[in-house]
């Protein structure tokens, strides 16, 4: 390591303080209008999905994660059950521009799906567009599978939205 260089503390936990959910809200809002130029339509969706997530959640079957770098929150990511009985979706992958690089990313799927293994989902989902290529990449190094592509138009934009799907009882234990 570099003289004067230090190295960053990089943590993973569960979703459980005050002011996490509203981060992971307002942290897809503000990034995803800096980086793509997304209308506040995104955040919205977002904030359906955490609200929605905060109120029905079942704790034995749906969890949230918060990474933190030197306990500042840098990323996120939840699993929540489908309508589909086995079946669990990942949701709200987000790491921030000054966190990028350090792996976490692939720690929170990481996460999302051991818990989902031990909660006996037979099969995790997501959905996703196509410019989104660091996460599809995490995505695709833990076996998801593009299942269906079509053109969309959301948040402003014309996009070409994604369901991605892995089957947790053919694919290795991460």
């Amino acid at each position: 390591m570099l003289e004067g260089a230090r190295q960053r503390q990089v943590s993973i936990r569960r979703a459980d303080r005050p002011g996490d959910l509203g981060w992971m809200v307002m942290a897809h809002g503000e990034l995803y209008d800096q980086q793509f130029g997304w209308n506040t339509e995104f955040e919205a969706l977002v904030a359906k999905i955490v609200g929605d997530y905060a109120t029905t959640r079942s704790e034995a079957r749906e969890a949230a994660w918060i990474a933190e770098v030197d306990g500042e929150r840098a990323g996120c990511v939840m699993l929540v059950a489908d309508d589909q009985p086995g079946v669990a979706k990942l949701r709200v992958l987000l790491v921030t521009p000054s966190a990028r690089g350090l792996g976490m990313g692939t720690r929170l799927v990481e996460e999302a799906l051991a818990f989902a293994r031990a909660a006996g989902y037979q099969r995790v989902t997501l959905w996703t567009t196509d410019n989104l290529a660091s996460a599809r990449r995490i995505y695709q190094h833990f076996g998801f599978t593009l299942t269906d592509e079509k053109p969309t138009r959301g948040f402003g934009h014309d996009l070409v939205g994604q369901t991605w799907s892995l089957d947790l009882l053919d694919s290795a234990a991460g």
